[in-house]
């Protein structure tokens, strides 16, 4: 939108509209106090609850004039704008910032601040209430089309969050060595466009335009946190049994990573970070038999499980891979899909995420986990035997069944115990 300065300068030369708006920054000693933080943070809402737009800081929106920004102080502002959008709306509106030189009426160059705010996956809420872009100005949503909204977007779940179209991907975004590897004999000379809108990894948007869904971006883009970032697996391991060990100068953490790209390369990272952090034992009772903490296919079935059935809706969370002294800890986000509860995960099946756990049942399981996958050949299983796999196995290692607890309504929590781990008081 607005590509080039010449197109922005005409733009501004116009005026504000649908999707343009125009601010004057000022400031009182060293503090930002005009544009109120409210008032932005309307004004990005508004757009991203729209078709998207662009915010000029710098300009008068009256005179059109370019009035710039000192720019000792462009920092200052920066800071502000981000912490608006990070802030003020909920959920946060994830935004780009660029420093750009305009001329002004006189033709002096003066630094300005455009601000790029796609049309979001979500339904935000300003100070303001929910409001969107009509012309140059915004209104508050009514009751109906704001209802309407939500049935598009993702907070109904009419249209699974998985087979939305993400508004700011496009075709050429999606990796044709990732997507190619889904195409069967019958489909081989079929055209991209429709096989892909098949598979459900692409959308038709409300203009018409194809774009990658949330599946597709997960599956199917190189660099999903580009689109969806919190689509990653926080990974780390402790020295001890706590986050941080009380008095104790040693390094707490051992080792840390931030696992991304498609989300069958996470779940081989994820278990290449157990395997080197893990500890392996040894018996020669009859003969030396290595004994690992963990089962390690009982971790691969978890790890798979979280990334196929994670709330990917839920902004700011992620997948938290914790290993302690005793035991592991996997934390998904969301609760637990429809009416499932933990007494039921092993015996019943309900799929958050259709489109993703369709294709996971496609995807071949990586040489990296040869030998680790319960010799399956795709990464999901069909049958649903996940869960007992994993507390069969992992009772079978380590003597303990595996807990699973619902943290708040909003986070599922997996524990697997490790080898020789100490049973529970009582």
């Amino acid at each position: 939108m607005f590509e080039t300065v010449k197109e922005l300068l005409e733009k501004i030369r116009l005026g504000e509209d649908s999707f343009l708006e125009l601010k004057d920054v000022r400031f009182s000693g060293n503090r930002v106090s005009g544009p109120k933080r409210d008032s932005l943070a309307d004004e990005l809402a508004s757009f991203a609850n729209a078709g998207g737009g662009v915010c000029v800081l710098g300009v008068d929106d009256s005179s059109r004039d370019v009035v710039g920004i000192p720019v000792d102080r462009l920092d200052a502002v920066e800071d502000f704008v981000r912490e608006t959008a990070t802030d003020s709306l909920e959920p946060p509106l994830p935004i780009v910032i660029e420093r750009l030189l305009l001329p002004s009426t006189l033709g002096e160059e003066k630094a300005v601040l455009r601000v790029d705010v796609q049309k979001s996956l979500f339904v935000h809420k300003s100070p303001g209430g929910y409001l969107h872009r009509i012309g140059s100005s915004k209104r508050e949503m009514r009751p109906d089309y704001l209802a309407r909204l939500f049935q598009q977007r993702s907070q109904t779940r009419i249209i699974r969050f998985d087979e939305q179209a993400v508004p700011n991907a496009t075709l050429a975004d999606l990796d044709s060595e990732l997507w190619e590897r889904f195409r069967t004999n019958r489909s081989r000379t079929e055209v991209r466009e429709s096989f892909l809108e098949k598979l459900g990894l692409v959308r038709r948007d409300e203009g018409g335009t194809p774009r990658p869904t949330v599946a597709g971006v997960l599956l199917a883009t190189s660099t999903p946190r580009k689109f969806l970032p919190n689509a990653y697996i926080q990974a780390v391991a402790y020295r001890g049994t706590s986050l941080v060990p009380a008095g104790s100068d040693d390094e707490y953490q051992l080792d840390a990573a931030d696992i991304d790209g498609p989300i069958d390369s996470q779940v081989t990272d994820a278990l290449a970070f157990v395997r080197r952090n893990m500890r392996v034992s040894a018996s020669k009772e009859t003969g030396r038999m290595d004994r690992p903490q963990y089962d390690l296919t009982a971790v691969f079935e978890a790890v798979v499980n979280a990334v196929a059935h994670r709330d990917y809706s839920i902004h700011g969370s992620k997948i938290r891979l914790h290993m302690f002294a005793d035991r592991l800890e996997l934390y998904s986000p969301g609760a637990l899909a429809n009416t499932m509860s933990v007494e039921s995960l092993s015996l019943r099946q309900a799929a958050r995420n259709e489109v993703l756990t369709s294709m996971l049942a496609r995807t071949l399981v990586s040489e990296e986990l040869s030998g680790v996958s319960t010799s399956r050949a795709m990464l999901m299983d069909r049958r649903g035997e996940g869960v007992s796999i994993i507390l069969e196995r992992t009772e079978a290692l380590s003597g303990r069944q595996p807990e699973y607890q619902v943290l708040d309504d909003a986070e599922l929590l997996l524990t697997l115990f490790a080898a020789g781990s100490p049973p529970p008081d009582g």
